[in-house]
């Protein structure tokens, strides 16, 4: 009880007002730190000409969105406008063969960008594991995925495998890697979705058209094969009311939100100066927390924008493709922090959920999130900071049930239901401002550093000095003097 009353309009504006206010006042020391540092040699590399409208440089950190939205925007727009031109051709003219369409012209892009030798090596992935999924063993289904899935993730055979894509392009490791992680995991859903089959086999042609669906090839989302077989071969192209005006409203408001990003990249170096650790060592706590916060919040945003656009040609289509993920503001519990809704949805529908079935067992959700993490460590690539990340997360994820499970206990059950609903929320509000903090905390590790995770762990938990986080109008360097000295060292 208590977490679904709502509570007064007033005191909801109110605290949207500080949270508000409080973002701006972290931003606002966060554009003084990037204004003054703009021409660091450290920030050379990632600190570079923007728009000549607003006459500053801008952060170009982000290979992905560079990636996106300026150096390769022209060739993945050839890309995504060609299948939807094939595609509108084919659902007015012979709808019922629309996804052999979808497959022939992923196959031909992939090949024309990728080579034979890559179409092959994907091919053969996809024969091994259909061959198994024909067995329908649910073990055996994981255990090949999984062991393909390493192939990719592991050296030496990882580099092994790379070797056979002829060519040198700078997408050449993000296309390779990108298309062959997913190419797997659609299989792995192929093959346990065909061992749920009870009457025959799902064919291999099906899975061709479930892997090559272009839009989704390279940078996902992932759609699982019951969902996708379903709505792709669905020959009913009815759109409801007012379905096409969702999309084109949709599609602005995601090329309105990469114009906004790549402004606000012109004044707040939001992922360069996380890189630098001695000017970090002088920033005010104000600036460390709008930088971690502002981490998240910019991943997220660009995480609903690549995967928003992917899902508006998908759209498009007649596909219901996986939702953005929740805006990192909204969350304070662990089993909703995603940024990839796709992935998420895999490992919650074979692994998480099957598992923990209910969640109220601690034994199950232990076994539930510890094979949880275990694939998706695997997934993200095996390294130190992957790892840290993984344990934070699962350690985040049971504690969160120990904690209910403490407070279904006497006296606190019956305290609670004695209580007012709306107090009972403030009360888990005060408690969820921990975890929430947690979850910045643990997932600022797989976007910054370690070090950086460490510092602000250190500065805003462990140290918090309320002197240096007052509402003052000094620059946010704490120390002058040591800025002067950095800036003669870097």
């Amino acid at each position: 009880m208590g977490i679904k009353a709502a509570l007064p309009k007033y005191e909801l504006y109110f605290y949207t007002s500080v949270l508000a206010l409080a973002v701006l006042w972290a931003a606002s020391w966060i554009y003084e730190a990037s204004s003054e540092n703009v021409d660091r040699k450290t920030f050379k590399e990632s600190v570079q000409p923007g728009w000549t409208y607003f006459g500053r440089k801008m952060d170009v950190a982000d290979f992905e969105w560079v990636m996106w939205f300026t150096k390769f925007r022209n060739h993945i727009v050839f890309a995504l406008s060609g299948h939807v031109i094939f595609a509108k051709i084919c659902s007015m003219m012979a709808p019922q063969h629309r996804s052999t369409v979808y497959m022939v012209y992923g196959m031909l892009a992939v090949f024309c960008t990728m080579g034979l030798t890559y179409m092959m090596l994907i091919l053969s992935h996809c024969i091994l594991l259909y061959s198994i999924a024909m067995v329908k063993q649910k073990w055996l289904c994981f255990v090949a995925g999984l062991v393909s899935l390493a192939t990719f993730k592991l050296e030496p055979v990882s580099s092994w495998q790379n070797g056979f894509v002829t060519g040198n392009f700078d997408l050449q490791d993000v296309l390779f890697f990108g298309g062959s992680g997913f190419t797997i995991m659609r299989c792995m859903s192929f093959a346990l979705e065909n061992y749920e089959k009870k009457d025959g086999n799902y064919t291999f042609l099906d899975l061709l058209k479930y892997n090559f669906y272009l839009p989704f090839f390279f940078f996902g989302p992932i759609m699982t094969f019951d969902k996708f077989h379903v709505q792709a071969n669905n020959p009913d192209l009815t759109r409801k009311e007012r379905e096409l005006w969702n999309i084109r409203v949709s599609a602005l408001l995601h090329l309105g939100a990469i114009v906004v990003v790549d402004m606000f990249f012109h004044f707040l170096y939001i992922l360069t100066i996380p890189s630098d650790m001695k000017l970090l060592k002088n920033l005010s706590d104000w600036s460390l927390a709008g930088l971690a916060y502002s981490n998240l919040v910019y991943d997220w945003v660009k995480a609903a924008v690549m995967f928003g656009v992917i899902n508006t040609v998908s759209r498009l289509d007649h596909l219901d493709p996986p939702q953005p993920p929740k805006c990192i503001t909204m969350l304070y519990v662990f089993a909703e922090t995603h940024f990839d809704r796709g992935i998420n949805d895999w490992l919650c529908k074979y692994v998480y959920d099957y598992l923990g079935e209910n969640h109220d067992s601690i034994r199950k959700e232990l076994m539930a999130t510890i094979s949880t993490f275990a694939i998706t460590t695997l997934w993200l690539g095996p390294c130190d900071i992957v790892y840290i990340w993984s344990v934070c997360n699962c350690f985040g994820l049971n504690f969160e049930l120990w904690v209910a499970k403490f407070f279904q206990l006497e006296p606190f059950a019956t305290m609670e239901n004695a209580m007012p609903e709306a107090m009972s929320r403030r009360i888990r509000g005060v408690f969820n401002a921990a975890n929430f903090w947690a979850i910045v905390l643990y997932n600022v590790l797989s976007l910054n550093s370690l070090e950086f995770a460490k510092l602000v762990a250190r500065r805003l938990i462990i140290k918090g000095d309320a002197a240096q986080i007052k509402f003052s109008q000094k620059s946010p360097l704490q120390n002058k003097t040591n800025y002067t000295l950095t800036c003669i060292d870097s």
